[in-house]
C-alpha cells in the first residue's frame, strides 16, 4: 500500500499521480504500485511540487510495518533505535544560548568561605 499527500502542489502533478494512485480526497492518493513505479513517481512528485510539500508513506519490512518520506516539509523523520518518529519544529523554543557568567556563584562563595 502506498500513499502520498500533497499539499499546496500544482493541479498538474495531481493530475499525473491519478494515472497511478486513486484520488480519495484532495490532495491525497493511495495504491499499490510496484516499487519502481513508487519510486518514480516519487521522484516526480519531487521535482514537480514547486512550492508545495509532499509525503509519501508506504508499507515496508520492518518494526513498524510502513516507512514515510517527506520533501519540504516541516516535520522531519528521525530515525529512534529503529523506529521512525516524527520531529516536530517548537514555535516556543528559545535558540539563544547564554554564556555562562564567570565568576564564583553564591552558592560557590557561602560553602568556601562559610567553612570552619
Amino acid at each position: 500500500m502506498t500513499v502520498i499527500v500533497l499539499t499546496n502542489c500544482p493541479p498538474g502533478l495531481r493530475g499525473f499521480l491519478t494515472r497511478w494512485l486513486l484520488e480519495i480526497s484532495a490532495g491525497v492518493f493511495i495504491g499499490n504500485p510496484s516499487a519502481r513505479i513508487r519510486d518514480a513517481l516519487w521522484d516526480e512528485v519531487r521535482q514537480y511540487a514547486g512550492q508545495g510539500r509532499a509525503l509519501l508513506a508506504h508499507t515496508t519490512n520492518n518494526e513498524q510495518g510502513f516507512t514515510f518520506l517527506t520533501h519540504d516539509h516541516a516535520w522531519h523523520p528521525v530515525d529512534h533505535e529503529g523506529l521512525t518518529l516524527i520531529r516536530r519544529p517548537n514555535p516556543n523554543a528559545q535558540t539563544t544560548h547564554t554564556t555562562p557568567k564567570q565568576g564564583w556563584s553564591k552558592a560557590a562563595k557561602r560553602r568556601r568561605f562559610t567553612r570552619e
